[in-house]
Order: C-alpha cells, then sequence, then structure tokens
C-alpha cells in the first residue's frame, strides 16, 4: 500500500494541465514504467472513467490501485494523488484574507481569473469536438445553453440532464462499446451502491440538522452531477453555493485550482474552508471527501458489471446525450461566471485570446501558462 501512495504522492506534485494530461501522466507511470497494466487495461480504465459521473482522471487513478491492492490500494492512489493538491488549496485558502489588500495578491488572481476564461474555453471546444459530432448533439448541447444562460440553478441543470439522457437514450444510441470487456473480479457491487443511494436520498433530509452535513449533502450532491471532467463541476458548485460566497472568492478559489497541480475538484477544498469559518479545514475535509465519494462508489459499483452494460445501446445512448449536454452546461459557465468576472476592459480581452493561441498552436505547458499570467495580473496591477 505505501508504495502505491509514494508513487500516486510524488505523481501529485507534478500533474498539472487538467484531467487529459493526467491521464498521460497515469499512462506513462504506470503502463511504460512501472507495468502495473496493460494499455489494453488501462484503456478500459479511461472509458469506465468517462461512462460514469465523478472526477474522470481520479477515477481513472482510482482504478489503477484497486487493480494493484484492492480497495486500500484504490485509497492509497487517491490520497496520495490529491493530498498535494489540497495541501496547496488550504494554503492558499488560508492566505486568501490576510491578502485581499494586497496589490500584488488582487493582481495575480486576477491574472489567474483571466486563465480560467482559457483554460474553460479549451475544455469548452475539445469537449465539443468529442461530444458533439451529430446534429441532435449540437442541439443537446445549445438547448443546454440557452436554458442555463437564462435559467440558472441547479434545478434548471438536472432537468436538462434528464431530458437530454431521455433524449439520448432514443436517438443517440450507439453499440461501439459492446467490445470493450472488465474482468476485474469483485464482490463489492452491492454494498457501494446502497451507500451510494442512502447518501443521495439521505443527507438532504438530514441537510438542516447541522451545518457540516448540509455541506457535505450540498458537495455529495454536486460530485453525483459531474458528467464530462473538471470543469463541469464549476456551474455545479456555482449553483450549490449560490450567495454563501462572494463572486471575487469564488473564482479565486477555482482560478487557484487551475494553478495547482492534481485533480480540478479539489476546487472544493477552498469552497469548504470559506463555508465552514468556524471550522475551516474540518469544512475543507468536509466538501473535499463528499465531491470525490460518489464517483468512487460508482466505480466499485460498476468495475463487475461493466460489459453488460456498455453493451447496452440505450445506456450508451443516454450518456451520449449527456455528455452533450454538459458541453451547454460549460458553455454557459464560460460565460459566467468565468468570462464576466474576468474580462473587464479590452486588455484583458486581447491577453485572453493571446493565451489561447499559446495553449492552442504553440503548446505551451501549462506550468508556463500560470507563471505568465501571474506576472501579466501583478503587473497590470501595478501599472493601473
Amino acid at each position: 500500500m505505501f508504495d502505491i501512495f509514494i508513487k500516486f504522492f510524488m505523481l501529485g506534485w507534478v500533474s498539472f494541465g487538467g484531467p487529459a494530461a493526467h491521464l498521460g501522466y497515469f499512462r506513462n507511470a504506470f503502463v511504460e514504467k512501472h507495468k502495473w497494466l496493460s494499455d489494453e487495461k488501462y484503456g478500459q480504465f479511461v472509458a469506465l472513467s468517462q461512462f460514469l459521473p465523478g472526477p474522470g482522471s481520479s477515477q481513472v487513478g482510482f482504478s489503477i490501485g484497486y487493480h494493484k491492492g484492492g480497495l486500500g490500494g484504490a485509497a492509497a492512489a487517491f490520497i496520495g494523488f490529491t493530498l498535494p493538491s489540497v495541501i496547496l488549496m488550504l494554503i492558499i485558502a488560508a492566505l486568501s484574507h490576510s491578502l485581499t489588500d494586497n496589490s500584488l495578491f488582487i493582481g495575480a488572481v486576477h491574472g489567474l481569473k483571466l486563465l480560467a476564461v482559457i483554460v474553460v474555453a479549451d475544455a469548452a471546444w475539445g469537449m465539443f469536438n468529442n461530444f458533439c459530432k451529430r446534429k441532435i448533439s449540437i442541439a443537446l448541447c445549445v438547448f443546454t445553453a440557452l436554458v442555463l444562460l437564462v435559467l440558472p440553478s441547479i434545478g434548471s441543470q438536472i432537468a436538462v440532464l434528464t431530458a437530454a439522457a431521455l433524449v439520448g437514450r432514443k436517438y443517440l444510441m450507439t453499440d461501439n462499446l459492446s467490445s470493450t470487456s472488465f474482468n476485474i473480479k469483485t464482490d463489492l457491487s452491492w454494498p457501494p451502491l446502497l451507500v451510494f443511494i442512502a447518501l443521495l436520498i439521505g443527507l438532504p433530509a438530514l441537510a438542516h440538522y447541522s451545518p457540516q452535513i448540509a455541506l457535505f449533502s450540498d458537495f455529495f450532491q454536486a460530485g453525483s452531477l459531474v458528467f464530462g471532467g473538471g470543469h463541469v463541476v464549476l456551474p455545479l458548485l456555482e449553483n450549490l453555493v449560490g450567495d454563501q460566497l462572494t463572486q471575487d472568492s469564488f473564482l479565486t478559489g477555482y482560478a487557484a485550482a487551475q494553478a495547482v497541480p492534481g485533480p480540478m475538484f479539489t476546487f472544493a477544498t477552498f469552497l469548504g474552508f470559506e463555508l465552514l469559518p468556524i471550522n475551516p479545514i474540518w469544512g475543507a475535509l468536509l466538501a473535499t471527501t463528499a465531491v470525490f465519494l460518489p464517483g468512487f462508489l460508482l466505480i466499485l459499483v460498476v468495475l463487475k458489471h461493466w460489459r453488460q452494460l456498455a453493451a447496452i445501446p440505450a445506456v450508451s445512448g443516454a450518456m451520449n446525450g449527456v455528455n452533450a449536454a454538459v458541453v451547454g452546461l460549460l458553455l454557459s459557465a464560460l460565460y459566467q461566471p468565468v468570462f464576466s468576472s474576468a474580462v473587464i476592459n479590452s486588455v484583458d480581452m486581447a491577453l485572453v485570446i493571446l493565451g489561447l493561441y499559446l495553449l492552442k498552436s504553440l503548446r505551451l505547458p501549462i506550468v508556463a501558462m500560470v507563471a505568465l499570467y501571474l506576472s501579466a495580473g501583478m503587473l497590470l496591477n501595478a501599472i493601473n
């Protein structure tokens, strides 16, 4: 277990670049270097992570750990890979209030907000190319974006995702997943499913008993609804948080999540710290655990039955519909709150356009992008 933990822990400190980059790091480390699993098996883990809600790259890491060392190995992999990001987000959350009057910090945050516009725009474009290849998929994407721009709420999100699943089940059925097999043997299927259902239904009913339960419930619901990777958690959490945080605080946390290595879901660490001021460390840990937990419970449920589920055309069709809808969800988030709160003048817009060029055409590493936009933000603030 310690070997699994330490390898993922070391990886967690250098895994910049978001979910897609994490998959590359995992393959290089565990398929090519350590040879813990075959390329075929690794491809199956990636396919499974795309099929379920939750943090895709973290689910792949969790599955690799499970493959290597059972449930303990899965936990070691998750904790090892996530801990560096959690530590960094806690430090940023703790310092953010004491630095709010510091001009360099204000400039740095503005620079990271501009970087967030670039990263979310890139994610939306990449997901559109992957998930919106048919006219019906494009229509679902556009419809979702329109609804959520006009009626932004968690209820609207659930409604459009449900509608997209129903439309996809009827019109986007495919059978190209049927060749994907999964032969891991586990007897864990039913207990995790029962825990997931109990928490999904029970937590909202218990939320009024304490702010800690309410916090855990909100982030568990968000983690249960996120299809399509870390960026999609942004609009879900924004609607769940509501007026409890200012948009500046919310976007500071999101920008920080772009700047640190590891999974973007540790954005929840920052929010939990802010939302439970009576015990911020406990709030951060509760929120982090809650947002990751649904995806991991569902991974344990589906491992045994992946082949049968993936072979059902109606199921794959529903997922195709949901994937198209989350692109629209991300487009709505790109405008509000990301773009509307970050781009305030023509110089900001110029930096966004430059950043898209550097990221997409010149393939500038994300570490260099972070350094560049931190510097640009501080310079602009000093000039103004």
